[in-house]
Parts: structure tokens; C-alpha cells; sequence
């Protein structure tokens, strides 16, 4: 290793903590890059990026099975300690030949719902001996970070033994009241289906999935849900109705009216989110809440789910809330900035009306 190297990803890597990044992108051509508050902010200082800097720069995080893994596949995930001071979620891949790095602040503190600005509601969910709770958003949006406080709420203050299985593992939590046991796909597991399989004879609780990805994890999942399992897992979805039809759609058509039937037996609810930026610094959350009652659950069996976001809006006193009223709220509180909410408004019309017409 290039002693070189290693003392300027020391330094970029300093930096992704001391500006509050999110990210670190390394790319031939461009500087080293953060993204601050969902925008991108070049290095300057640390020079545009050459093809033997990036490869360079990823041999000082590589391990020597991601190194076969990058040149026969073309890419590797894996996740990175930095000095026992930070963890990154790392992407290290080729493009047009070239090397190049992504890597994900994973903060060493596990921050309750209250520190976030979820709604404490939420905890209502940790509360359930069993069914399964999905968490949907587009990539980069904290859906990682509310399904830790979660997982860190039952850790605290419930004596049960919780499982998770990853791609890569991201927060590491502290064992306090329950046993956590956590299982990283290709280190500790061959893949996420037969990983979660092995649940069942496991003794688990709760089982925290990073991510539904095909239909035998999905099938499983359901299934452990049945079963007294407590399931968490992430879709990258937009919504409470599309994430309830994208699992649906993964099976083959003659097989769906039963997986509607079972969705609407063990689902508890879906949260779908978005991080906007905060006025005078840093992100903000807003989300939507959907919480299955008898209508819900009737809709989902009926396949009608596109007629769930008006559930939502007419059941606030329920805990529910729509993503569009979630942001106008953020609006009023002064929290963030009308523009920014527009961008993210499903119905800008209705937005547009409950902040008063603003915009």
C-alpha cells in the first residue's frame, strides 16, 4: 500500500466528518466530493482525481476478497472502519474503465426517533409481538437510520433476541436488554433468502432485513411475519400503495390473490420518507405514516391499494399522515423551505392549498 495514499484518504475521510457529510464520491476527473445536505461539494484543496488516484485511494479500504470480488464482477460492497472512529458504507466500482469509490457516513450513534424529528409514534410498531413493517424511500433518505432507532428503542427496553441481515452491515448496535445478533450477506450469510430461512431455527424475535430484493426473501419474510417473528425490512419505494404493490407484483400473477391475502394479514404499516434540506442547516424528514386498520386491510385483499392514500388523509387521529401533509407542516414550522417541499409534493395542487397557497 502507497503510504501516500493512505495519509490522503485519511484526510478526505476526516473531512466527510468534520463538514457533516453524508456521502464521499472518487471519480477520475472530478474532485473528491461530499454531499452535504443532499448537495454535492467538491475538494478543491485535494486536486481533480487521475486514474492512479482513485485506484490508489480504494486500495488503502480494500480487503483482498474485494479486490477479486471488483475485478471479476466489476464492483464490490463492503463496509469499511475507519480508524474505529467511523464506519462507511462502500461502493467501489469500474466505470469506463476506471476506478471509482462511493462511500456512505454511517454514524457511530445509534439517534432515537426524538433526535431525528420522526414522530415518537412510530415506537408503537417495536410494540407488536409479530406482523412486518416496511420502511420505503428513494435511495440516501434515512431509511436506514429510522429502522436503527427502532431496532436500538427494542434493544433498550424489551428482552428479546434480534437478528439482522445486511448488505453490508451498516450501525453496529450495543447489546443492552436483548441479545442482537447481525449477519452480513457474503461474510456471514451466502445470500438474504437463506439467511432469513435460517431465522426459524434461530429462536429470533425481531429480524431487521436491509432490504427486500426478490421473491423468495419476500415470500420468507411474510411468512416469518405469520409466525411470531417481528419483521423490519426497506423497500426503495415512494409510497405506502406502490411498496404494497411492489411486493405483490414480484409473484407471478397466479399466485397474487393469495399474497394479498397474506399482506393483509400480517402487514402493521408502511413508512415512507423523504430528508429535505433544513433551513440554516442540515436535513429534516418528512414522511408518511400508514398504519393498517380494517380498511386498509380490506383494500390491500380488494387490490386497491391506490385508494389507500385517501385512507391516510381522512385518518390523522388514527397516528396516520400523508406525505404531502407532512411537508406543509414542515413549511408552517418555518423548518424548511416551500421550493424545497414542492419538489417532493404527490399532489402539489392539495400542497399547494394547505400551505395556504404559498407557491
Amino acid at each position: 500500500m502507497d503510504l501516500r495514499y493512505e495519509q490522503r484518504m485519511k484526510n478526505i475521510l476526516l473531512l466527510v466528518g468534520q463538514e457533516g457529510a453524508s456521502d464521499l464520491h472518487l471519480a477520475v476527473g472530478r474532485y473528491p466530493t461530499l454531499r452535504i445536505d443532499g448537495r454535492l461539494a467538491p475538494i478543491s484543496k485535494e486536486g481533480i482525481l487521475t486514474p492512479d488516484d482513485t485506484k490508489g485511494l480504494a486500495e488503502v479500504i480494500l480487503r483482498e476478497e474485494n479486490k477479486k470480488e471488483l475485478l471479476s464482477e466489476g464492483q464490490t460492497d463492503f463496509s469499511y472502519n475507519f480508524d474505529n472512529k467511523a464506519r462507511f458504507r462502500t461502493n467501489v466500482f469500474f466505470q469506463k474503465g476506471y476506478i471509482s469509490v462511493t462511500m456512505r457516513f454511517v454514524g457511530e450513534r445509534i439517534r432515537t426517533l426524538e433526535e431525528l424529528n420522526m414522530p415518537p409514534s412510530l415506537y408503537d410498531f417495536t410494540k407488536q409481538s409479530q406482523g412486518l413493517v416496511l420502511v420505503a424511500g428513494p435511495v440516501g433518505h434515512g431509511k436506514s437510520t429510522t429502522l436503527a432507532a427502532l431496532i436500538d428503542s427494542i434493544n433498550h427496553n424489551q428482552d428479546k433476541h434480534i437478528l439482522t441481515i445486511e448488505d453490508p452491515i451498516e450501525y453496529v448496535y450495543v447489546q443492552d436488554h436483548c441479545i442482537i445478533n447481525q449477519r452480513e450477506v457474503g461474510e456471514d450469510a451466502k445470500d438474504f433468502s437463506k439467511a432469513l430461512r435460517a431465522v426459524f431455527r434461530e429462536d429470533a424475535n425481531v429480524v431487521l432485513l436491509g432490504e427486500l430484493r426478490d421473491l423468495e426473501t419476500m415470500s420468507t419474510a411474510m411468512t416469518a411475519a405469520e409466525t411470531g417473528h417481528l419483521i423490519f425490512a426497506t423497500l426503495h419505494t415512494n409510497d405506502s400503495a406502490q411498496t404494497i404493490d411492489r411486493v405483490i407484483d414480484v409473484f407471478p400473477a397466479y399466485q397474487q390473490n393469495q399474497i394479498r391475502a397474506q399482506m393483509a394479514s400480517v402487514l402493521l404499516g408502511v413508512v415512507s420518507q423523504r430528508l429535505l434540506p433544513r433551513i440554516g442547516g442540515g436535513r429534516i424528514p418528512a414522511i408518511e405514516i400508514m398504519i393498517k386498520n380494517h380498511a386498509v386491510e380490506n383494500l390491500i385483499r380488494e387490490n386497491k391499494s391506490f385508494q389507500i392514500d385517501s385512507v391516510i388523509e381522512t385518518s390523522l387521529k388514527d397516528g396516520m399522515i400523508s406525505l404531502d401533509r407532512s411537508l406543509a407542516d414542515l413549511v408552517q414550522q418555518g423548518l424548511v423551505d416551500v421550493e424545497d417541499a414542492f419538489r417532493y409534493a404527490k399532489n402539489r395542487d392539495y400542497f399547494r392549498m394547505l400551505v395556504g397557497g404559498k407557491r
